[in-house]
């Protein structure tokens, strides 16, 4: 099956292209600003769905847009705005559990679907020599919550899906496919 992926994110891309489908990438014209939510599941919703909603994708395309934010202690934390951001965000979480919501919108032709999904995860408790080196490789600014779970060995549990923390729940998706 062809994929129209609304997103910027090469881990999206990477675990959509694992699963064996053939990719066209297209960043969304969509201002992340305009979309305020209190509840993480409907702000991770409402930005998936915002991004594909500003795409267009070819007739029998299905097109994919996915967000994906971590929350900690009601806190919505999405991609730092500076150094000093990642460093508060990984010093907030370290030594804690925190949450990882991902919102999928998914199009194809007329039918259209939304699903989110949450997996948790505690951090071991980091130094600030830690936080200070992973910051200073640059990695954290892209993401949210200032880390990527498949770079770092910051995490002592997962609960729920791995790939939902790296940005795209690839199981509760392919279950979902089956409808389109």
């Amino acid at each position: 099956m062809k994929l129209l992926l609304a997103s910027g994110s090469p881990r999206r891309k990477q675990l959509l292209g694992d699963l064996g489908y053939d990719i066209t990438v297209t960043a969304p014209l969509f201002d992340e600003g305009q979309i305020r939510a209190e509840d993480p599941k409907q702000l991770v919703a409402a930005l998936a769905e915002g991004k594909g909603r500003s795409v267009c994708a070819p007739q029998g395309v299905l097109l994919v847009a996915a967000d994906t934010v971590v929350v900690f202690n009601g806190t919505i934390l999405g991609k730092p705005a500076d150094a000093a951001d990642a460093k508060r965000m990984l010093s907030m979480l370290s030594g804690n559990t925190h949450r990882v919501y991902t919102g999928v919108y998914l199009r194809r032709d007329e039918k259209e679907r939304v699903f989110t999904d949450c997996s948790f995860v505690t951090f071991r408790a980091l130094s600030a020599q830690e936080i200070d080196a992973y910051v200073q490789s640059g990695s954290p600014m892209d993401k949210a919550g200032s880390y990527g779970i498949q770079e770092t060995d910051f995490v002592s549990e997962i609960q729920g899906s791995f790939n939902n923390i790296v940005g795209f729940p690839t199981e509760l998706f392919q279950r979902i496919i089956k409808e389109f």
